[in-house]
């Protein structure tokens, strides 16, 4: 009688154990249907100009945020959170194109550059400083120095992404933990905080000295005000001048529907890149730069109503691109693999949107936008495309691939690194 009753057991443990394996096999169709041309160093599906191509040389690594590339071909990658207990990868280039992935550094953020024979890396809170051997590589990863500390974090646009100067200036973001500095943040129809009390510790860009230990706020310059949030910024040597891009405000129609509708609060305001200059004001949060107008408006928290323009006389922006599009890294390519037009233009990454509904999400793109002696001409192109991997994205989750950090590597190729997956792209020419 037990034979009886264990046999249907045992079929019954057999049909689980192979439901599983097909619907694993299915996963994997699914996954190789994904990434079949984006494994191996093979092509990927980026839409580019002709003669540029792109290849994937890592995935999976984690939330990669910004990178930079030594001159002997190896990658910095920069975590938005640890794995592994590691916030910093080093992808050490092996033979074949293959890279061997070793990590340290025990905190998240998203800044990093190389410099001096040095490895500047950031936490939300924290600057550090590594000490590199002749091949770029980190000594002693476990001591790093401490450049700045004590930086606020408030959870929202807590990034400390770094660039530097020729004179040993280190430039710092310090985002604002607010959308506008309503008393209430992101309550509908709460008015704005008077006087702004954010802009004493946050809001703008900090400059301090890429080589003094343990320096804090007092030891700094309040560089720019009036900024919401950068992640991208890098040092145009053309012009000798810091160029920021700004992630502009967010829920026009959310917080004051009877001054804007849903459609223009999709597009607007713009997101603005800027050549700072110490003590540039771009305004935030008491106006924002309307793209469309080409006129800076006075914010609705503020008295505003969408359209009344601001009195003050705030930076006016080098560019201004449609709202929305999350802009994380801005890059001057200074190589000589790519065509002449490239020479001295700046790339910049539009990591995605999630907050432009009814209209579809938009970003996921690296644009570019050509400078003459410095300064841009006005006009940008949509460089690398199809990141997302369809034209329906209804939320950020629906994008395969959000571009986030920039490099040039030795040879004047441009990485291009994903916070989603963990990809880093290497896209390059051939004539």
């Amino acid at each position: 009688m037990k034979k009886y009753i264990i046999l249907p057991i045992v079929l019954i443990i057999a049909g689980a154990f192979f439901l599983i394996s097909f619907k694993s096999k299915e996963r994997a169709k699914e996954d190789l249907n994904i990434y079949k041309n984006l494994s191996g160093g093979g092509n990927t599906d980026l839409v580019l100009p002709a003669g540029f191509h792109a290849s994937l040389i890592e995935n999976n690594i984690g939330e990669a945020r910004h990178i930079a590339v030594t001159k002997e071909g190896d990658i910095y990658v920069k975590l938005l959170y640890p794995k592994n207990g590691k916030g910093i990868l080093f992808l050490k280039k092996t033979v074949g194109n293959k890279y061997q992935v070793s990590g340290f550094g025990n905190y998240g953020g998203t800044g990093i550059l190389l410099n001096g024979g040095y490895l500047y890396a950031s936490s939300n809170t924290t600057v550090y400083r590594y000490k590199l051997n002749d091949n770029d590589e980190v000594t002693d990863p476990e001591h790093p120095d401490v450049i700045v500390k004590g930086l606020i974090d408030r959870r929202q646009h807590n990034s400390k992404s770094l660039a530097m100067d020729n004179n040993g200036n280190l430039y710092v973001n310090i985002g604002a933990y607010s959308n506008s500095c309503q008393v209430e943040d992101r309550v509908p129809g709460s008015m704005g905080q008077k006087g702004c009390p954010i802009l004493d510790s946050a809001g703008g860009i900090w400059q301090f000295k890429a080589d003094k230990l343990n320096q804090t706020y007092g030891d700094g310059v309040r560089y720019a005000t009036g900024i919401r949030n950068v992640v991208g910024l890098d040092w145009n040597n053309q012009s000798n001048s810091l160029y920021v891009m700004q992630m502009g405000r967010d829920q026009l129609h959310d917080l004051f529907p009877k001054y804007y509708n849903a459609e223009i609060s999709a597009l607007l305001p713009a997101e603005c890149l800027y050549e700072l200059h110490r003590g540039a004001n771009a305004g935030f949060p008491y106006a924002y730069y309307d793209q469309i107008k080409k006129k800076y408006m006075l914010a609705p928290e503020y008295g505003g109503n969408g359209k009344i323009e601001s009195n003050k006389n705030y930076l006016p922006p080098s560019l201004a691109f449609p709202g929305h599009l999350a802009p994380t890294a801005v890059l001057f390519y200074t190589g000589n693999q790519f065509p002449e037009k490239y020479k001295n233009g700046a790339f910049i990454a539009f990591h995605g949107s999630w907050n432009r509904s009814p209209e579809k999400q938009a970003g996921f793109f690296v644009v570019f936008a050509p400078f003459e002696n410095g300064k841009p001409t006005g006009k940008w192109e949509i460089f690398a495309n199809n990141f997302a991997g369809t034209k329906d994205v209804i939320s950020p989750r629906n994008a395969k691939y959000r571009p986030c950090g920039l490099a040039q590597g030795p040879d004047g190729s441009l990485y291009v690194s994903d916070d989603t997956k963990g990809a880093i792209f290497k896209i390059s020419y051939n004539k």
